[in-house]
């Protein structure tokens, strides 16, 4: 049966086309954990000790990240997020942790966190103030960003709030600026995009020469549309945001929320297989102390994280839509194609979709070898672009496929795509 999709704008698999910030981090999408969508500003640590923003936290953070095999799995970032700093700054106008809920300062919380084989990520502002009302680091970029290398911190995340939008991009650079200057490495995790694109659309010639990875679109809640809402933002910019990407620099399409309360496990597993596909940073938010098992194995899927860090470093994106479904795609190294197959619809049963409809099957030839990674793992064998194989795909969930080439000359099967027209409707 013949099926009318809505065949999405083929992008060019060339390396991007402008430099990335040269500190050499980030060469792959960075993996760890953050606490902001989960434990938000909560800092109530007298009636709510176990979840409030203190050096607590973090601690039992990075304690279960290496007892219960996070660490192993490649996430390795624990991650500040606002409302850690007293709402003054020091004699010396420097940002000082809350006394109460840091009594040993971050440099003793990153020295805790080292000494797990872990890394220290934290959070400020470009603006006068954070976007929860702390201090921000206008005025005191070069004193904070020394202030975070004796801190012997290894990532900051910079918000955008509580600064004139014309302002953003100057701010971004600076700090950036000064981060290098201090001599340490420290990944420099932006949001510029995110606050221009109200505006106007964004240079990311300057933000990936500027930063290590980017957000470009709204903050994600726990929620199935949240989620549906990110992708469908980045499948409708993908032609100006994906060239962008690569090692190096990535686009942000914030966290993980897997293992929290408002998404079904298809739902869960559709964020984890899309945000592989697009070369997302995977930084989890949620509970790791008390996390199902299901959503645990999901985040520490071996195949999945290896989609995800694939050393080509090129970002996948959305190829093909129609009858509630939709296609993405991703190449990999050694000439593979990893495919997100999405089922939006939100009743019924399990969908069935011929994997023929995946525009990127044409180059399963002769052979090739495809192996089923979600929803459950499956080796499918070795297809040809003839075969009828059929996939089934749960209610707002999602396939995922490894396919391999066989031939005895991988170089004739390199991607090879041609670009058309945007919303071209094709039939298959």
């Amino acid at each position: 049966m013949s099926k009318t999709v809505l065949l999405i704008v083929v992008l060019s698999l060339r390396s991007p086309a402008v430099e990335a910030l040269d500190n050499g981090l980030a060469l792959k999408p960075t993996m760890g954990w953050l606490h902001w969508e989960r434990f938000m500003c909560n800092t109530d640590c007298d009636t709510d000790p176990d979840n409030c923003i203190s050096e607590r936290l973090y601690m039992q953070m990075a304690d279960v990240m290496v007892k219960e095999g996070w660490k192993e799995a490649g996430y390795k970032y624990v991650c500040i997020d606002d409302c850690w700093p007293s709402l003054q700054r020091d004699a010396q106008g420097r940002l000082q942790a809350d006394p109460k809920r840091f009594p040993g300062g971050i440099k003793k919380l990153a020295d805790y966190v080292h000494s797990k084989g872990l890394k220290l990520g934290i959070y400020a502002d470009v603006g006068e103030k954070t976007c929860a009302g702390y201090p921000g680091s206008q005025g005191y970029y070069e004193t904070d960003a020394q202030t975070f290398a004796d801190w012997d911190v290894d990532l900051l995340k910079f918000d955008g709030c509580n600064l004139k939008w014309t302002l953003i991009g100057e701010g971004y650079i600076k700090m950036s600026k000064a981060l290098n200057k201090t001599g340490r490495s420290i990944l420099y995790s932006c949001e510029w995009p995110l606050y221009e694109w109200p505006f106007q659309k964004p240079n990311y010639t300057a933000i990936r020469e500027t930063c290590n990875h980017w957000r470009n679109f709204n903050d994600v809640f726990d929620s199935w549309s949240s989620v549906k809402s990110i992708l469908e933002w980045t499948a409708s910019h993908q032609d100006i945001v994906v060239p962008s990407a690569g090692p190096g620099g990535w686009n942000d399409p914030d966290m993980l929320v897997i293992g929290n309360f408002g998404l079904s496990h298809d739902q869960q597993e559709s964020q984890m297989a899309l945000w592989a596909i697009m070369a997302a940073p995977l930084l989890m938010s949620n509970d790791l102390r008390d996390i199902c098992p299901r959503s645990k194995e999901l985040l520490q899927n071996r195949r999945i994280i290896d989609i995800s860090q694939d050393p080509l470093g090129k970002q996948g994106y959305r190829t093909a839509k129609g009858n509630s479904f939709e296609v993405w795609e991703r190449p990999l190294s050694k000439n593979r194609l990893a495919v997100a197959v999405l089922n939006h619809q939100e009743i019924g049963g399990p969908r069935r979709f011929a994997i023929s409809d995946v525009p990127g099957w044409k180059f399963c030839d002769p052979h090739c070898n495809v192996t089923l990674i979600l929803p459950q793992y499956k080796e499918m064998g070795v297809q040809t672009k003839e075969s009828k194989l059929i996939l089934y795909v749960n209610p707002s969930g999602t396939a995922l496929l490894m396919v391999t080439p066989i031939s005895k000359d991988l170089r004739r099967l390199h991607w090879k795509y041609t670009s058309v027209k945007q919303n071209q409707v094709i039939t298959l």
